[in-house]
């Protein structure tokens, strides 16, 4: 009677990773012959391996990756694409986080762009950082409405609370002059406090005449350039390859 108690408190104090340890050890007879302070750690470990899976599932939800099951463990590394498999190593640490650096994805259509932006994104929500995916073309769809209904700041505080933001399809839809003013504070915003990923069929040579003014174009690729980890992805369609292999060719 007593130990159910014991379970039902820690339920109401909400310490369910506790609670789900007792009752088996409560059903464990070898878990009886261990001293209480033994015990007591394997509770304590438990709650917190618990908070920890919680709180990852939470940053999965909020991220709204687009591939949430892609991670680097399956990344293709068939020698048309070009990926170093030692230098996706070195960013699955997520070191590029720490420093607040950028990656910029680009090649062709159909390469794998987005998938492996996902897997990248996935390691630093493992790695517990605030990540948000969003589309290059309705992120700036979502500042000129916030800008005309005057939520604004609301938006660019959401924005400015996660310390990943994934933008795909860079550069696939034309900028507007707002557009490249709110695009010039989203990075003052995010450079040398926190991380942009960024996915485009344009080459990063082409992205000064695709952003237009010059001197906003200086000023974005200013803040992009010097701190970006460049990968760019070769090899015929994934999306190709992936319908053969699904076909039985």
């Amino acid at each position: 009677m007593l130990n159910h108690h014991s379970v039902e408190a820690l339920c109401r104090l909400h310490l369910s990773g506790m609670a789900d340890a007792l009752r088996q050890q409560l059903v464990a007879p070898e878990s009886l012959g261990r001293s209480f302070e033994e015990r007591l750690a394997q509770l304590i470990d438990a709650e917190q391996l618990s908070r920890d899976e919680r709180k990852q599932l939470g940053l999965f939800k909020r991220a709204k990756l687009k591939y949430p099951q892609a991670c680097l463990e399956d990344v293709d590394y068939q020698p048309g694409r070009r990926l170093d498999r030692s230098y996706i190593a070195s960013l699955a640490t997520s070191e590029w986080l720490q420093h607040n650096q950028f990656i910029v994805l680009t090649g062709p259509t159909g390469v794998g762009k987005t998938w492996l932006a996902c897997a990248l994104a996935s390691q630093a929500i493992r790695h517990g950082h605030p990540t948000l995916y969003k589309r290059f073309s309705l992120l700036l769809e979502e500042l000129d409405v916030a800008r005309r209904d005057g939520s604004l700041p609301k938006l660019r505080a959401q924005l400015a609370k996660v310390k990943l933001l994934v933008m795909d399809d860079w550069a696939m839809t034309p900028l507007s002059v707002a557009g490249r003013h709110e695009l010039l504070e989203l990075m003052e915003e995010r450079s040398g406090r926190s991380s942009v990923l960024m996915t485009s069929q344009l080459p990063l040579d082409k992205w000064h005449d695709y952003i237009g003014e010059p001197t906003i174009a200086d000023a974005i690729l200013d803040r992009i350039v010097h701190r970006s980890h460049r990968i760019e992805l070769g090899g015929g369609s994934m999306r190709r390859r992936q319908s053969l292999l699904a076909g039985g060719a």
